[in-house]
This record gives structure tokens, C-alpha cells and sequence, in this order.
């Protein structure tokens, strides 16, 4: 999963960034309004979630969250608030934002909170992904299979993550690279091909299925 954190303050930015890279994130960092706009505007690269601080130099938050929003970008939108500022948090829930958390705030309930905005957006309820025996926990990114832990590397855990949140529909071999990679990583579409080997000698037989010349489909059973 991909995330774009928005913060001008390079100290938290660099906090915020390192957090959700521990957590198995792809991170972008922009610390103005107008890069943070033109890069949530990429329609070539979407995010799965933006991080956004409403006071930005050169653009304010609020007006780089109404034009995502008028352009019909549905990316799910974490605002920064200061603490007891109700008015921005109305505002920025009246401009399309998913949720709102004030400052200063702990980590783990950011990470959180990005966790669930991620998991409705491809309409997961639970903080537990299932596929078949394959479990995947999005809180403390353990994966099991018939409860036994699956030692994953960092690259195998986004592939798998990114699949099981997108279980059953076809995923392109562009779309992994854009949602595990971070903008400024050196990618290379055939390691793609390299982590999907790994995870099947990993996962039970005929989990990962490739669709000739579209991508890959994760197929649970039953």
C-alpha cells in the first residue's frame, strides 16, 4: 500500500514517514500545497491514502483536499488539525475528508487510523484479511496459514497486503508496482514476477492465479 504524507514541518514529516514505513508502507512525502497537489493528482499513481496538514505554505490543505475532490479523486484523506481547532475539522469533513486527527497525537493511533480508512475503501470491516487458511493482520502485518506464522520479506508482505485487499478482482503487474514502491524507489517491473514466485512457494497451491497478459487475481477458496 502506497501513502502520501503532506506535512511542511520537516521533523514530523520525517517522523510520520519513518512511522509508516515501519508499519510496511510505500511513502511519498510532499511538504508543500502545490507538490502535494500535482502528486495526489497522478492519476497514473494513485494513492491508497493521503496524510494531509491543513497549513501548508504555497497552497493550504483545505484547498488541495476541494480540488482533489473536484477532479473526482476518491483517495482516502487523514487531515492534521490543531488541537481544538473545530472549525477546520468541520471544514474538512464538508470537503471530502474520510477522518481528522488533532495534534499532537501518538503514532500508533495515526497508523491506525489509516489502517481503517485503507480497509473501507475496499470494504473491509474486519483488521483481519482472509483468504482460505491465509490470514494477514493489518495491525501487526503477521500473515498465517492455518495458523502457522509465514516469514515474509518487506516486498512479499506489500504484494500479498495489496492482493488480499483487492482478493478476487485482477491486479496488473503497473498497479503492484505503483502501490508497493515509493515515488523515488528504483522499480523494476520483473521483480514483480520475482515476489509473486516467492509468495506461491509460500502460500497453499493455486492462491495466486495469473491472468495471461492482465496481471495477477488472489482466489480464495470457497
Amino acid at each position: 500500500m502506497r501513502i502520501l504524507v503532506v506535512e511542511d514541518e520537516p521533523t514530523l514529516a520525517a517522523q510520520l514517514a519513518e512511522s509508516l514505513r515501519g508499519a510496511g508502507y510505500a511513502v511519498d512525502v510532499a511538504h508543500d500545497g502545490v507538490e502535494a497537489h500535482f502528486m495526489g493528482d497522478d492519476e497514473a499513481q494513485p494513492y491508497d491514502a493521503i496524510v494531509l496538514d491543513l497549513g501548508l505554505p504555497r497552497l493550504d490543505g483545505m484547498s488541495v483536499l476541494a480540488k482533489w475532490r473536484a477532479a473526482g479523486r476518491s483517495v482516502p484523506v487523514l487531515i492534521l488539525t490543531a488541537r481544538d481547532n473545530w472549525h477546520d475539522k468541520v471544514a474538512g469533513i464538508d470537503a471530502g475528508a474520510d477522518d481528522y486527527l488533532s495534534k499532537p497525537f501518538h503514532m500508533e493511533e495515526l497508523r491506525a487510523r489509516v489502517r481503517a480508512l485503507i480497509r473501507r475503501a475496499q470494504g473491509h470491516a474486519s483488521v483481519e484479511l482472509e483468504c482460505g487458511p491465509v490470514r494477514l493482520d493489518t495491525r501487526s502485518g503477521r500473515v498465517t496459514v492455518d495458523g502457522c506464522a509465514l516469514a515474509l520479506t518487506g516486498h512479499e508482505f506489500r504484494v500479498l497486503d495489496y492482493l488480499m485487499h483487492h482478493k478476487g478482482a485482477i491486479v496488473s503487474r503497473t498497479d503492484l508496482i505503483e502501490h508497493i514502491y515509493a515515488q523515488d524507489f528504483d522499480r523494476d517491473s520483473n521483480t514483480v514476477e520475482v515476489f509473486i514466485a516467492r509468495l506461491r512457494k509460500k502460500l497453499p497451491p493455486g492462491l495466486i492465479e495469473t491472468e495471461r497478459g492482465l496481471g495477477y487475481r488472489l482466489v480464495c477458496p470457497g
